[in-house]
């Protein structure tokens, strides 16, 4: 195999990420190539390994190294809110932020039906049960802003409707200070803590 050949493999590796395209994955390929040797194997062991000592938390759906994850098991953290997100990515980035302290949930899907796409029962029930252990008072809906996060949105106040009448559970929705058709993954500090702020009950 030549070096070329090696070259455009690693390319290709580097095309399948979200976000990179041809330029940019040659980019990083040639960057690889003027690193030290140690660091591509040190780099190369830490992706071998990176399965081998996460965990998806039992409670959250986060990843982290540990179960539960350092945010379900931080005693500061405010349980009496539980914020819904869709995935990780939209974890991380509220944590990122530091505009919010209670737990999240990662539902780790959503209602597209371009893509066919369905809450499962086992992300409802583990929803469920995820706020019968936390005796949480208040659900943030915090689906992104486009038409897959509002039919999510209404699938998920449609489940708890039954819990909001019978046991007061309050239910909102990030503001829409984000913008539509946006990500809750790329939004800015002031923009998260504004649409957390500013968020909407449900009826």
């Amino acid at each position: 195999m030549t070096g070329r050949d090696s070259i455009g493999r690693l390319v290709a590796f580097f095309n399948k990420f979200p976000g990179i395209g041809n330029k940019s994955a040659r980019r990083m390929a040639f960057f690889l190539l003027r690193q030290e040797e140690s660091f591509l194997r040190a780099m190369g062991n830490t992706i071998a390994e990176l399965k081998d000592h996460l965990f998806t938390c039992g409670e959250c759906g986060n990843i982290s190294d540990s179960d539960p994850c350092p945010i379900c098991g931080d005693p500061l953290r405010d349980r009496s809110v539980l914020c819904v997100v869709e995935s990780i990515d939209d974890l991380a980035s509220f944590e990122q932020a530091g505009v919010y302290n209670g737990l999240y949930h990662v539902l780790g899907g959503r209602v597209s039906p371009l893509e066919d796409q369905e809450l499962s029962e086992e992300c409802v029930e583990s929803l469920l049960r995820h706020m019968e252990n936390t005796k949480a008072g208040e659900i943030i809906i915090a689906t992104n802003p486009r038409m897959e996060g509002d039919l999510t949105y209404y699938t998920l106040l449609e489940i708890l409707k039954p819990q909001m009448a019978e046991k007061g559970l309050k239910v909102s929705r990030l503001a829409f200070g984000l913008p539509v058709g946006g990500s809750i993954e790329f939004a800015d500090r002031m923009t998260l803590h504004t649409a957390l702020e500013s968020r909407i009950a449900s009826r």
